[in-house]
């Protein structure tokens, strides 16, 4: 199933206050009926994210005078992912590449499940390589997530 996600408002959803380039910001995902609403939130506004929220993530207003990021190849990627999968202690990093990659519709998120230990798996689909992945979600915790973000933006760009 493909949702079509709102791009940035540029606003504070709870001041109204016009977030600047360069700014640091938070976006929510809630569902409205059938239609997923993005709400963004200015850091000094952010309480976390409300007990609907879909997802959340946090990123940055794109600063006019800095050049746009240029991911690696998707092919690059897929396989940076296969790579990860034989690395235990990065499966958060692995996770969160494979959001980067249904994001950039690479890969495409078919069902959740729960396994034989109480854990939440994610079934991704890849229809360049006509693959299917089950992967078990590992959300990293906020601490590790820039960190992460720092590496894959060193290792894929």
């Amino acid at each position: 199933m493909d949702y079509e996600i709102q791009r940035c408002t540029r606003h504070c959803a709870t001041s109204g206050r016009e977030l600047a380039p360069g700014e640091a910001f938070y976006s929510v995902l809630r569902a409205e009926g059938a239609d997923l609403l993005r709400l963004d939130y200015a850091t000094d506004a952010w309480q976390g994210p409300p007990e609907d929220a879909i997802g959340w993530w946090k990123s940055q207003i794109p600063d006019r005078s800095t050049q746009r990021k240029h991911w690696a190849p998707n092919d690059v990627m897929l396989q940076f992912f296969d790579e990860l999968a034989e690395q235990p202690l990065k499966q958060d990093m692995r996770y969160v590449l494979a959001l980067l990659l249904v994001r950039r519709r690479v890969m495409r998120m078919e069902e959740s499940e729960v396994d034989e230990h109480g854990r939440e798996i994610v079934v991704l689909y890849c229809p360049r390589r006509e693959a299917t992945y089950r992967l078990a979600v590992a959300e990293p915790p906020p601490s590790r997530a820039d960190e992460i973000q720092e590496e894959l933006a060193k290792l894929l760009e």
